[in-house]
């Protein structure tokens, strides 16, 4: 009988499922049992890395024919019925209370606990950013977050354009003129490339990406206040790159403002970008951010901004 059946994990929702289908069955064959493990419905799965002759393999494909190895991992987008419904009427409390820090002088000093520093060092020494671009010379650098950030990677969608911030490649594009743009995400390495791939971002001929960053470059702090939290050190980018990045010529986005509690001078909350089949035809974001980018580019030494308050910047004559 074992025979008979194929085995695969599906990653979803930061929880990975077993899931046995018949040798002789089809994608929906698959989709199907996905459904009875997880209870995400068939129509509102998103197999991403599932390919046959380059595409996303059809419903009809017989998985015998996409020569997949036993225990191969499927990563799966996708949203449970009742949580599509309590998203459009329940608000996100918890998260907003956690994410949106009021730092204070005593949060803002974590910056400089030898502890962290010591921790930081560490990932300077072991971690390898996966590099696909060199610097280049006289550019500021951009860190970027994903989900939230560019990409609303829990709803449902046939596509992954359906998902993608508006504007982002025009948002990249115009970034690139004057920074390197670096991707970091709380996530494996293996889903950063998959959501480049699917959004694009990865071959688009108009900018190159600089490297990506995994939850493995991140280190955790403790505050009183919050207990134990995951962050994004960017003086692990820094002590990679010395003498070409620093808190002067760097500036990093991200939806989650705990993201950049060891440099909370060089982050800019960035609005997040959720529910994207009602809000993708209003959500300007990136563009009004393209433009501050553009703003501050001249500036020699961008540490001493008030990111918080991006939308009231105006550029000085000089800089014009």
């Amino acid at each position: 009988m074992a025979d008979a059946l194929l085995s695969f994990v599906v990653k979803w929702s930061a929880k990975e499922y077993a899931i046995h289908v018949d040798k002789e069955g089809t994608v929906l064959c698959l989709k199907k049992a996905i459904e009875v493990e997880t209870g995400v419905k068939v129509e509102r799965q998103k197999l991403l890395n599932l390919k046959f002759k380059g595409k996303p393999a059809e419903d009809a494909v017989k998985l015998s024919s996409l020569d997949l190895k036993i225990g191969f991992k499927i990563m799966m987008m996708g949203s449970l019925e009742q949580d599509i419904t309590t998203a459009s009427t329940v608000p996100e409390i918890v998260e907003k209370i956690i994410n949106d820090l009021d730092m204070t002088e005593e949060e803002v000093a974590l910056e400089n606990r030898e502890e962290y520093l010591s921790k930081i060092a560490k990932r300077v020494e072991s971690y390898e950013i996966k590099l696909l671009n060199e610097p280049r010379q006289g550019k500021k650098l951009l860190v970027l977050d994903i989900d939230y950030t560019l990409f609303d990677h829990r709803s449902a969608a046939e596509t992954g354009n359906e998902l993608m911030r508006p504007f982002l490649h025009e948002f990249l594009t115009a970034a690139y003129d004057d920074y390197d743009i670096m991707i970091w995400s709380a996530t494996s390495m293996k889903w950063i490339e998959e959501k480049m791939k699917l959004l694009g971002v990865s071959t688009n001929q108009n900018y190159k990406i600089l490297g990506y960053l995994d939850y493995l470059a991140m280190i955790s702090v403790h505050m009183d206040k919050y207990g134990l939290l995951d962050v994004k050190p960017l003086a692990v980018i820094w002590g990679k790159f010395a003498g070409i990045y620093s808190s002067k010529n760097t500036i990093m986005f991200d939806d989650i403002r705990r993201n950049f509690l060891m440099n909370p001078q060089n982050g800019l909350r960035i609005r997040a970008f959720r529910d994207a089949h009602q809000n993708r035809d209003k959500d300007r974001e990136l563009l009004y951010l393209a433009q501050y980018l553009k703003d501050i580019a001249p500036l020699e030494d961008m540490s001493h901004l008030n990111h918080r308050s991006w939308e009231k910047y105006r550029p000085s004559k000089k800089h014009k």
